[in-house]
């Protein structure tokens, strides 16, 4: 039969084409739209947490008839220790994909603001509760060893005489594909066009439907690669490289989020040339603004160096009193108390008008019409602080770094770990209390939404988040390491050739070099 797995003499590699074929059945689901793709999701995530419910509460009355048998190994509770519970975790971290969906639909939510980070939160509560009870079950009914590491669930209660429950299991874990592709292959497509949108791919990535307002080209195009990917690649081969994206995408995240509360980057479309700021204004015609008899004795009285300003304009009324003459004065004293007002406004002191040849092509702040930027101290002070936050960043990168190789890797020697840790922990822990004892730039508030969802507890959070991740990284087969790096060259490459030179910033830049 063409949907059965087999394996390709001569190069042994082993095809699945059902898996092929599930991944086409979703993309064409995900190009209908998003609201028939959300309500399939939402039949299937039901269903799938029927069958969830039912291996906790059915598997929770086998354990207690067997004596929960898994746990009484030789072993003991964690027979690989710390590293092997890590190691594992970070193989099945692609159970977490899913939650960057939430995140990369903003667009199609009506309230982001509020709405995702509470769709983040507890989509993590009640997923990390599932898996964690799911697991404990599963592992305590039957002892590791003995199980099917393809079909676990299912063997775990044939094992204990529940052959029945292998089909409740199985629609079960149809379910949960159905969910992780679409959780997957949804928002793939978006990223796509908002790179489109930045210019690192072609225009064509951000081309959207016209009834249905689905990016078709960019869901075909995942589409198909993930569907030759699933169709000549093995489970374990793709749980390690998904497991690599992820953890890399949260690393980056937790970098990016340090970058942007202590050395974001200056906005492009707000950076102003610097144009030397006129010595004088130029003069006004006196006709432009006619004066009275009286306004014109007051400024007669002005010093010398105000006659090339512009005359104050004409305030008074030709007759009577004006409207806004109070009781008892007359138009003359209005005409006075207007005049003075204005003049101290308007026309500078002397002594500021006296700039040397340095000043005179910048800006001074004592006089606020001219005002138009940071004096060079503060520019200065500025430039040390972000210097001195960009040398804690990179301590702390460095650092997580050395700390995780260092504790995770068994193949270096002895002697060169020690080295890695005691040239890594000063770094991350200097790196840690620079950051803490410095002020955040004030250029953060450019970055986001007023009133919309920012992370708390910066840096200790993102920095916490960045060393979980990276320990996790450290502990994946090398194997898996060497297919990752392949698509990161594909995509450096894509970014030389394509990208950089038809980036959106690249264009701003080339415009103000050229202003």
């Amino acid at each position: 039969m063409f949907l059965v797995r087999r394996t390709i003499p001569g190069i042994d590699i082993v095809v699945d084409p059902c898996a092929g074929l599930l991944v086409i059945i979703v993309t064409i689901l995900l190009c209908i739209g998003i609201e028939e793709s959300a309500m399939v999701q939402s039949i299937m995530t039901l269903l799938n947490l029927s069958v969830l419910i039912f291996v906790i509460f059915g598997g929770t009355w086998v354990g207690y008839k067997n004596g929960w048998i898994g746990y009484r190994q030789l072993g003991g509770f964690m027979p690989f220790g710390i590293n092997g519970m890590l190691g594992g975790a970070a193989t099945l971290f692609f159970s977490y994909i899913g939650f960057d969906t939430v995140a990369s639909t903003a667009e199609e939510v009506k309230c982001p603001q509020r709405d995702l980070p509470l769709g983040i939160g507890l989509a993590l509560l009640s997923c990390s509760s599932l898996y964690m009870a799911v697991s404990a079950v599963i592992v305590g009914i039957v002892p590791y060893q003995l199980m099917d590491p393809d079909v676990p669930m299912s063997s775990a209660f044939s094992d204990n005489h529940m052959p029945w429950a292998m089909y409740i299991v199985a629609a079960g874990a149809v379910a949960a594909l159905s969910t992780t592709l679409m959780g997957s292959l949804l928002p793939q497509p978006r990223i796509l066009m908002a790179m489109s949108r930045d210019g690192l791919l072609p225009p064509v990535f951000q081309r959207l439907n016209k009834v249905t307002l689905i990016p078709v080209h960019s869901t075909v195009a995942t589409g198909i690669v993930a569907a030759t990917m699933a169709c000549s690649m093995d489970v374990g081969q793709l749980s390690g490289m998904v497991s690599v994206g992820t953890l890399l995408a949260f690393t980056v995240v937790g970098v990016s989020i340090l970058i942007l509360r202590y050395v974001p980057p200056n906005d492009p479309h707000l950076s102003a040339v610097c144009i030397p700021a006129p010595v004088t204004l130029p003069p006004t015609p006196r006709h432009y603004f006619p004066v009275n008899s009286h306004m014109e004795q007051k400024m007669s009285s002005l010093p010398p160096h105000a006659k090339d300003y512009p005359h104050t304009p004409d305030l008074s009324f030709s007759s009577g009193a004006s409207p806004q003459t109070l009781p008892g004065e007359d138009e003359n004293s209005e005409a006075e108390c207007i005049t003075d007002s204005v003049r101290e406004a308007l026309v500078p002191r002397e002594d500021e008008l006296k700039l040397d040849s340095f000043q005179a092509h910048n800006v001074t702040l004592k006089n606020p019409l001219l005002s138009g930027g940071e004096t060079n101290h503060e520019k200065l002070h500025d430039q040390t602080r972000r210097l001195v936050a960009a040398l804690g960043i990179f301590g702390v990168c460095v650092g997580v770094i050395l700390v995780s190789l260092a504790t995770s890797s068994t193949s270096f020697p002895q002697w060169l770990q020690w080295i890695m840790e005691i040239s890594g922990v000063p770094s991350l822990v200097a790196g840690t209390l620079v950051l803490l004892l410095m002020k955040q730039d004030e250029g953060r508030h450019k970055f986001g939404q007023a009133g919309g969802f920012h992370c708390p507890f910066v840096p200790l959070l993102p920095i916490a988040s960045i060393l979980i991740n990276v320990y996790l990284l450290a502990n994946l087969e090398t194997l898996t390491w060497i297919r990752v790096s392949i698509w990161l060259g594909i995509g450096v490459l894509v970014y030389l050739f394509y990208g950089m030179n038809h980036s959106s910033l690249t264009k701003v830049h080339a415009e103000n070099n050229g202003h």
